[in-house]
């Protein structure tokens, strides 16, 4: 794997960590919706991470003797955890019988996950710089 490398892999991370960005913030956006029914309320959704190893050489021969790895978006998948029921029988929305859903998004392990997914780019955007600052000292090495 030569250097060159190391930038598609950090690149492809960050974008992935970016739409791990944007669904949490999705998701902390829709965590206080209310809706008349348990099937019409936002569900909590997470990204799938997908390592892929590129079969394709360089020449587009789609013959590798090497590969490099990266990290690809899936899919999103929407949470199956059951919405929250309250009884609010004043609430606009409520069903005949006074209840309300809310949103099964948990606000603290979304905020968990938002740090957790800025820690990992901000390691991936180092990664980036430090192979940039090693490509530029390889080339003033020869001057």
């Amino acid at each position: 794997m030569g250097l060159y490398n190391v930038f598609d892999i950090a690149g492809s991370s960050m974008s992935a960590q970016s739409v791990r960005l944007n669904t949490v913030a999705s998701n902390l956006a829709n965590a206080d919706v209310v809706s008349s029914t348990e099937a019409g309320v936002y569900r909590s959704r997470q990204p799938v991470f997908q390592a892929v190893m590129d079969a394709l050489n360089g020449d587009g021969s789609g013959v590798s003797n090497h590969s490099t790895p990266s990290v690809r978006v899936a899919g999103v998948v929407e949470s199956n955890a059951t919405a929250r029921k309250e009884y609010q029988p004043d609430h606009p929305l409520a069903n005949e019988k006074g209840y309300i859903f809310k949103s099964n998004v948990n606000s603290i392990e979304e905020m968990a996950n938002m740090m957790a997914a800025s820690r990992s780019y901000q390691n991936n955007v180092e990664v980036f710089n430090t192979t940039k600052q090693m490509l530029i000292k390889t080339l003033n090495m020869g001057r």
